[in-house]
């Protein structure tokens, strides 16, 4: 039976113990006979002692490190770019640091791996659920979009027993097919920390790779990033900061992925994105979206 090599890709900076956890359930995750898994990790300038302890715990990682300004987006390339020199992998599985896997995870993309190619013709790429074990709501996962014209929403998408097809995934827990990369390549330079994925997922459907959502759920994560705005208690100029900071609103990296994938969308974004920062009250007060 061939074998399945398959590439993992984190990157990290400062949360040790979450980093730790991951690589652990990782490592004990039961995987199918013909799965073959290495590791690539990015340690973006961690000071807590991150490498030093993944070195002596988990040996076999191959380290890669950063000189602390790369970000999400930017530690995720770096750690790719040095795994695909190694042209034998078959997959890549693009992990999120937070994230706990559950122990049938590898068998949950596997069998998502083989309804594509029974239904596409074709490997794509797969995102797998994570849920909040306090809330029991999902975390992250996919979502599919609904456009009205000038407006685009996106909703979540909650798992099943099967497959689901989708059109934005996150990379919390993401495998990506060789087939895939062949394609697309990896992702866009264009981001820094986050929407990396999203246009990620949206290159592949507009080049016909399939891009599901795995049935049940593959690990548990917090969702962590709270409010998506800056409240009143903030000066204009600290509003204006968090608009443009990739850790923030992103406004450019967004302004580009809504125009690169929904042109039509853009004036609404600019004036959202104005409306959040300017007018913070309003927006707290309608929850606008």
């Amino acid at each position: 039976m061939k074998k399945i090599n398959i590439a993992v890709l984190l990157t990290c900076h400062n949360r040790k113990n979450k980093t730790i956890s991951c690589l652990q359930s990782l490592y004990s995750a039961k995987k199918p006979s013909r799965f073959s898994v290495d590791v690539y990790l990015t340690d973006d300038g961690s000071s807590d002692g991150t490498s030093e302890t993944i070195a002596v715990m988990f040996p076999s990682v191959n380290l890669i490190k950063g000189d602390g300004n790369l970000f999400w987006a930017g530690g995720m390339r770096l750690t790719w770019e040095t795994a695909i020199k190694n042209k034998s992998y078959n997959a890549y599985l693009l992990l999120n640091d937070d994230v706990v896997l559950r122990s049938d995870f590898f068998h949950k993309f596997q069998e998502t791996d083989t309804y594509a190619l029974k239904h596409f013709g074709k490997q794509g790429i797969y995102s797998g659920s994570t849920i909040d074990m306090k809330s029991n709501n999902i975390t992250y996962g996919a979502s599919r979009i609904k456009s009205f014209l000038f407006i685009v929403k996106t909703y979540r998408i909650e798992p099943t027993d099967k497959p689901q097809k989708c059109d934005i995934t996150n990379a919390n827990i993401l495998w990506v097919s060789k087939e895939a990369v062949e394609t697309l390549g990896i992702f866009d330079t264009r981001y820094t920390h986050g929407i990396a994925d999203y246009d990620y997922s949206m290159k592949a459907r507009k080049k016909n790779i399939p891009v599901l959502l795995t049935a049940g759920v593959c690990g548990e994560c917090t969702h962590d990033h709270g409010n998506n705005w800056r409240n009143n208690e903030y000066s204009l100029k600290e509003r204006i900061v968090y608009l443009k900071s990739p850790k923030g609103l992103a406004y450019n990296e967004y302004l580009y992925y809504v125009s690169k994938h929904f042109p039509l969308f853009v004036p609404y974004t600019f004036i959202m994105l104005w409306l959040k920062t300017l007018f913070p009250f309003f927006w707290e007060k309608y929850k606008l979206e």
